[in-house]
């Protein structure tokens, strides 16, 4: 069966009649692979679009052409890898979060800091850094003075992509003014500068974060521990046994006491729930003793 032969493919040089079944299944067996996607048979046309413009620029002539050299070549896998990934998100999404960090943890961190201990966070899967700035600005909190004077005690934030184009857009802390309208005012007034229809996320703020890309289901380099993670609508595009695997592994980076937050559709099963505790809507702490 010819996948394409339904539509007219828009992208000079692809013509119909180089990707079918045979193709569409070797790419989804590499996904899975390479970075625990799951992209059922619906996701046929997806899968078309996105890395059609690859196959164009790659020089190859069919889908088939390109499979064996995304199955050769690192660099290539990484950029169908990357085009493939989802990377949707909104500040301040699932805003229940915020206020439960701000409510629950914040004040606690406050106290550790000024007694001169340390803060580290993880965004993992931080698409174009939204969620990580929502995160730091809550932290901060809205009057600017006693944020600032947050921002030069020991926090950190790792914010992590597998996709480089959306860390790109994250690191550049640039946004269009209307997309922050959903942070609390306050929040937004200390934290974003407005120029126009742009915004762009104050410089004190982007000092405390470091982006990285990294592919969840690969090795870890990171040594220490977190307080608090952030992986929210990301393990959506995963298996049961991948999710798990997954939840286990932040479990493990999780500090004593440290909290998970997960999107509003997924859920911890699996051997994490020996360590892990729901405290709140898709809000998991570790026990103080693991």
């Amino acid at each position: 069966m010819n996948i394409a032969a339904a539509f007219e493919p828009s992208m000079p040089g692809i013509s119909p009649g180089i990707y079918d079944n045979d193709d569409f299944t070797a790419i989804s067996e590499i996904a899975h692979r390479e970075a625990g996607l799951v992209l059922p048979p619906g996701k046929a046309m997806l899968v078309y679009s996105r890395l059609a413009p690859l196959v164009r620029d790659s020089g190859c002539a069919t889908f088939g052409s390109y499979v064996m050299r995304i199955r050769e070549d690192n660099e290539e896998r990484s950029r169908a890898i990357c085009a493939l990934t989802t990377n949707h998100t909104f500040f301040y999404r699932e805003a229940h979060h915020f206020d439960h960090f701000a409510q629950e943890l914040r004040p606690d961190f406050l106290k550790r800091l000024e007694r001169g201990g340390k803060l580290r966070i993880w965004s993992a899967g931080c698409s174009s850094g939204e969620e990580t700035w929502s995160l730091l600005m809550t932290l901060l909190g809205p009057e600017r003075s006693a944020g600032l004077a947050i921002a030069q005690r020991d926090v950190r934030m790792l914010a992590s992509d597998i996709a480089i184009h959306a860390l790109r857009k994250a690191s550049a802390a640039r946004y269009r003014a209307e997309d922050l309208k959903p942070v609390p005012e306050r929040l937004r007034e200390a934290w974003s500068r407005i120029d126009g229809a742009d915004a762009t996320i104050a410089p004190e703020m982007q000092a405390l974060v470091r982006f990285r890309s990294l592919n969840l289901q690969g090795p870890w380099p990171m040594r220490g521990e977190f307080d608090v993670i952030f992986c929210r609508n990301v393990m959506i595009y995963f298996d049961t046994p991948t999710k798990e695997r997954l939840v286990s592994r932040f479990a493990e980076k999780l500090a004593p006491g440290g909290h998970l937050y997960i999107g509003h559709s997924e859920r911890v099963t699996g051997p994490a729930l020996d360590y892990l505790t729901s405290v709140g809507p898709t809000i998991y702490r570790k026990g103080d003793n693991r």
